[in-house]
């Protein structure tokens, strides 16, 4: 093998961390998945999320979708949700998911499928109000094209008597709805290509 096929390999075997900004978890490291499967949210964007629902948390159930290493959900858990959910379809990031719930926190739930199947389903069962997280992949990804307009349109049909808050994480160019069911964008915030849209009931 040559020398550079070698330190090739190398490379691409070492694991990745991060680790949770906040709450009582603060530091704890989480494994995250390949960054060409997904693509692992920031940790000043998840600073930035937690500084504005912490004081909301405590009553709230959390709910991630497109989870990926399910950072955010471990994160509200570290900040007082009384549970949280990860959703992701991809199988080598929902096995990673499922080390990291392992190692933090029995609240914290990894479910393995599609956000747009399972959402609808997990809010029907749940006993308490749900804080809704997308983080889908940037619609410039090839085979997401018009992945919000499908988020919209789901948002749109669930039953907003489930949901205290949804939170979009998205790219910089997309202009979000000032409206989504019976939530109003209250607040976007930018940070380099991503963004953020935060919504509340009117």
């Amino acid at each position: 093998m040559s020398e550079v096929k070698s330190d090739f390999l190398k490379q691409n075997s070492k694991k990745i961390f991060t680790s949770i900004p906040s709450g009582r978890y603060k530091g704890k490291k989480l494994l995250l998945p390949s960054l060409q499967s997904t693509r692992s949210t920031k940790n000043i964007v998840c600073s930035c999320v937690f500084n504005v629902l912490r004081q909301n948390l405590r009553d709230k159930i959390f709910i991630e979708a497109f989870g990926g290493s399910a950072l955010m959900a471990a994160t509200a858990l570290s900040n007082y949700a009384l549970k949280a959910y990860a959703i992701e379809l991809d199988k080598k990031a929902y096995h990673i998911a499922l080390k990291n719930a392992k190692a933090l926190d029995e609240n914290l739930h990894i479910l393995n499928g599609d956000s747009f199947e399972l959402l609808p389903k997990l809010l029907k069962q749940i006993d308490a109000l749900a804080v809704l997280y997308f983080d889908p992949p940037f619609d410039i990804r090839k085979g997401f094209e018009g992945i919000y307009e499908r988020i919209y349109t789901l948002l749109n049909q669930l039953d907003s008597s489930k949901i205290s808050a949804l939170i979009l994480e998205h790219h910089k160019d997309l202009q979000t709805p000032q409206f989504l069911n019976e939530f109003k964008r209250i607040k976007l915030k930018k940070f380099g290509l991503t963004s953020l849209s935060f919504y509340e009931k009117f």
